[in-house]
């Protein structure tokens, strides 16, 4: 894959909470040099992402209820309606994780929907994988496209494992094509990035960016 094919599966993650100011002013540039498809960054730096990427083509976005997702659902649909008002595009919402591991499925389908219908924004829907079984990460994936969401996604990058391949062919197998599939936390290889394309992704959700570029120039020379 060519890197000017590659950098539009990726969104550039800028949500480190010891990030400084010049970390994200930095992030910015690289990402809109890069013209990669959007950046993720945390929602106190919205400012920045609009004053940075307001030539650009960088679809700028934010998380919801990050990261744990243990939220109201009022509390995340207002910080989806301020995270639009302030330049944010696409939302990248946590859902209740346990809620959908005690099978309340109508309470993780009514917290994701309030959200998606906030505002026009494309939403993500983060399942923490990590804390899933195959059977909640189909049902889970169900349940993000009966809600109304534009992704489902593997994972913040805060828990103890992020993608992986057979996380993202459940995920992939249990939604339309209507629905696209994310890929986030341990990609840590453009190989991962890779093999999480072509389980599914549409998306990679990465924060080591110029690390695994410089893998994949050196890997084709």
């Amino acid at each position: 894959m060519k890197q000017e094919e590659f950098v539009k599966y990726i969104d550039h993650s800028l949500l480190k909470p010891e990030l400084t100011r010049e970390d994200y002013i930095e992030g910015l540039n690289y990402a809109k040099e890069l013209g990669v498809a959007s950046v993720c960054i945390n929602p106190h730096r919205l400012d920045l992402a609009r004053e940075i990427l307001a030539d650009s083509d960088v679809v700028i976005g934010t998380v919801i209820g990050f990261p744990s997702g243990a939220h109201t659902t009022r509390s995340k649909v207002f910080e989806a309606i301020e995270a639009y008002a302030n330049g944010a595009r696409e939302l990248d919402m946590v859902i209740d994780v346990g809620a959908l591991k005690d099978g309340d499925y109508d309470r993780v389908r009514e917290d994701i929907k309030s959200v998606v219908e906030a505002t026009p924004a494309c939403v993500k829907v983060i399942l923490e994988n990590a804390y899933l079984t195959d059977e909640e990460i189909a049902k889970g994936s169900e349940l993000v496209e009966e809600a109304g969401a534009d992704f489902v996604k593997t994972s913040t990058g805060f828990a103890a494992s992020g993608s992986k391949v057979e996380d993202l062919k459940i995920m992939r197998q249990s939604v339309s094509d209507k629905v696209k599939v994310k890929a986030a936390g341990g990609l840590s290889t453009y190989e991962d990035c890779l093999a999480a394309i072509e389980a599914g992704a549409d998306r990679v959700g990465i924060s080591r960016t110029k690390k695994i570029l410089e893998q994949m120039n050196s890997s084709s020379e």
